[in-house]
């Protein structure tokens, strides 16, 4: 038994790596700013624990083309795709957690249940079922994309200040950009020096042919 499992932590080791480590560090090497990896990586997760199985990579696609820049693509699919077992652990708890605001019959799981839903003799039950577990999931969205965003924040900032490689271009203050942009005080009497030996020296070549 121990053989066992050893060869399922070797054999995961790399797909681990090469599924989640390696896109992770690439993203982080891109030199994204770490509030807008938070809100992605809160976002993907948030949608990646919807309670319908099949569905999250579509609700995620639809997030990222309403959002546009103000989430990073990438990162959402990442944390959709890292939160695909959350997902499957939390479809009971939305599951009660809407059945308590909505005060319907509590869905039992039971062998008995199982057979009546196999047999399609609990159709209505499984729909109410579903409508709770949404429910419960619309309730508790928000809270989990803000609590995952405050504890994301400080990490992503750690990550990235670690791994980013993308030169940051050094922001000039203003007062030096005004005054680069703003024409000296000395330029107008340049502008009427140089006028006045134009005009000077075509009076001499006018005198001289005289």
């Amino acid at each position: 038994m121990p053989n066992m499992f050893t060869r399922i932590g070797l054999g995961m080791g790399p797909w681990f790596h090469r599924k989640i480590v390696d896109p992770l560090l690439q993203i982080l090497r891109r030199g994204a700013e770490p509030k807008q990896l938070a809100f992605s990586a809160a976002l993907g997760i948030s949608l990646g624990v919807f309670p319908i199985c099949g569905v999250t990579v579509f609700l995620c696609a639809m997030a990222i083309a309403v959002l546009g820049s103000r989430c990073h693509a990438p990162t959402v699919m990442l944390a959709n795709f890292i939160a695909t077992p959350i997902e499957l652990s939390l479809v009971v708890p939305f599951l009660r957690l809407g059945e308590v605001i909505s005060g319907g019959p509590h869905f039992p799981l039971t062998s008995d249940a199982l057979k009546k839903v196999l047999t399609g003799q609990a159709s209505r039950e499984i729909l109410y079922s579903i409508l709770n577990a949404l429910l419960g999931w619309l309730v508790a969205a928000p809270f989990i994309l803000v609590v995952l965003h405050i504890l994301l924040l400080p990490c992503c900032k750690i990550l990235v200040s670690k791994f980013s490689t993308a030169p940051s271009s050094p922001k000039k203050p203003l007062s030096a950009q005004v005054r680069k942009l703003s024409p000296s005080p000395s330029s107008p009497n340049k502008i009427l020096s140089s006028h006045m030996e134009v005009r000077l020296k075509y009076f001499g070549r006018h005198r001289r042919d005289l």
